[in-house]
């Protein structure tokens, strides 16, 4: 059977004008992991990535140390809007719109409440639906299921893959929302597949950050 890594992005810039970039220490976790295939001699038929800064970013990682030099963008793993959504339900709620100096956890919170909000088509005139994402994400795994590949690396953001997991395991819409919200900032999820379906091997793994050296490189943002 073939080898999928699901990879998500390195940390991105939280909080800045741009999120859609990655962090100093972004660059490190992606560097880091780049270099932890490489040691094993891991190598990839491909690597696909979203059509996202955060995610060809975090690729280059892979591709700078194992060069690979068959790098393709399938926007079907693009993440969803979360702004768009959060704005939209906090104009809802406001309510529960966290403090200033709230702790990020608060936010969390708010985008677990917008997200199950959405998937229930409880936001008005969000900037896509939630059929609409799940749509496309189930379309470009069944994409991957028809390749050739062997060796294949996905880099994408936390929402895709767990849309991707909800199909995979029929999950509940909250369970799903709930694997969105913990998964690691270049995590590698490891599936092998064939033409008839995925099989998981591994999930939400950061071996070249879970060492003494690097445990506080561990982000979710």
């Amino acid at each position: 059977m073939a080898e999928l890594y699901l990879i998500r992005h390195a940390q991105a810039s939280f909080g800045a004008d741009n999120y859609d970039l990655l962090s100093d220490l972004g660059h490190v976790q992606s560097s880091l992991l780049g270099q932890y295939f490489a040691q094993r001699h891991n190598s990839f038929d491909c690597v696909i990535t979203g059509d996202m800064l955060r995610h060809k970013q975090t690729a280059k990682g892979l591709t700078d140390a194992t060069s690979v030099g068959n790098v393709k963008t399938d926007a079907a793993w693009n993440e969803f809007d979360f702004d768009s959504i959060v704005s939209f339900y906090l104009k809802m709620y406001p309510e529960q719109k966290p403090g200033e100096s709230a702790p990020r956890s608060d936010w969390y919170k708010v985008l677990r409440n917008a997200m199950i909000a959405w998937s229930n088509n409880q936001i008005d005139n969000p900037t896509e639906t939630w059929d609409a994402f799940t749509t496309r994400v189930n379309e470009g795994s069944q994409r991957i299921l028809q390749s050739d590949y062997k060796h294949l690396a996905l880099v994408t953001s936390g929402g895709a893959m767990a849309i991707f997991m909800m199909h995979l395991f029929n999950l509940p819409v909250e369970q799903a929302i709930g694997l969105n919200l913990q998964i690691k900032n270049t995590s590698v999820s490891k599936f092998y597949f064939n033409k008839k379906g995925f099989q998981l091997h591994s999930f939400n793994d950061v071996p070249h950050l879970n060492t003494s050296q690097h445990l506080s490189k561990i982000t979710y943002s």
